[in-house]
């Protein structure tokens, strides 16, 4: 086997059994983000050959608040499969150290593209749902470097989704001045705002998506799961966590943790 495939291997084994591993940077400093995305594609395709399908992509590190607590200075994505979608319950037993992210999720009605201005990259949207991303480390106390993150698949545990709402231009300004209010059982933990992500919302993301080579073209249909608005916070099980988007047309989001 190549490096690559023994890196995905051990990946898959940590995650399988729910044993943090060393991350790959630590023992290879020339382990750098080409290599990442070639150990997430090595791990994809053995998820997908496993019967999972790739449905979108989650866009980690866009909150530009918390990029001194990882140690990040630069977004990073990952696949999202139709087997970490949730709604209302999810199972966090097997998730390693697990934090909850509330996000805007966008559903695609068209491929976007990087010459696109806001207007035509927000009419490339159909609709639009409030949820959370759960996301877990494979590497102790949240210790990492950027291509470890983007190896582990961007660090994507589930995606719980909301009610979808149709998107039309009147959204544009909206979408970069809303807040959120993130509550665990009745008691707020924390507050965001459209700003923190990449300093203008959810298409300010979609917009540095697509300009990567990094990511293939997203057809339409794929979800694009924009980043936590709020700090990540750690989750136990029997929890209720709630978030409230002020200024959005949207329904306020829960998820019971099991």
């Amino acid at each position: 086997m190549t490096v690559v495939d023994i890196a995905a291997e051990t990946l898959a084994r940590a995650f399988a059994e729910g044993q943090q591993i060393a991350p790959f940077s630590q023992g290879d400093a020339g382990f750098d983000l080409a290599a990442g995305y070639a150990v997430q594609s090595a791990l994809t395709a053995r998820r997908v050959a496993d019967g999972a399908r790739v449905i979108g992509v989650k866009v980690g590190f866009t909150n530009t608040q918390i990029w001194a607590q990882f140690g990040i200075d630069a977004p990073i994505h990952g696949p999202v499969f139709d087997t970490t979608l949730a709604a209302e319950t999810v199972d966090i037993g097997a998730f390693m150290e697990p934090l909850i992210e509330p996000e805007i999720v966008l559903k695609l009605r068209a491929t976007p593209s990087a010459e696109m201005d806001d207007a035509a990259l927000l009419g490339c949207v159909e609709a639009i749902a409030p949820g959370f991303e759960i996301v877990h480390s494979a590497y102790p106390g949240w210790r990492f470097a950027a291509p470890d993150s983007v190896a582990a698949g961007a660090m994507h545990g589930a995606l719980v989704l909301g009610q979808w709402v149709p998107v039309d231009a009147g959204w544009q300004d909206a979408l970069t001045r809303f807040t959120v209010t993130l509550s665990c059982d009745g008691a707020v933990q924390d507050r965001g705002e459209a700003a923190n992500l990449l300093g203008s919302g959810p298409v300010a993301v979609l917009r540095h998506l697509i300009g990567l080579d990094s990511c293939a073209p997203l057809p339409a249909g794929s979800l694009v799961s924009t980043g936590t608005v709020t700090r990540a916070l750690p989750v136990q099980k029997g929890q209720t966590w709630r978030a409230a988007f002020e200024g959005l047309p949207v329904a306020p989001v829960s998820v019971r943790l099991t």
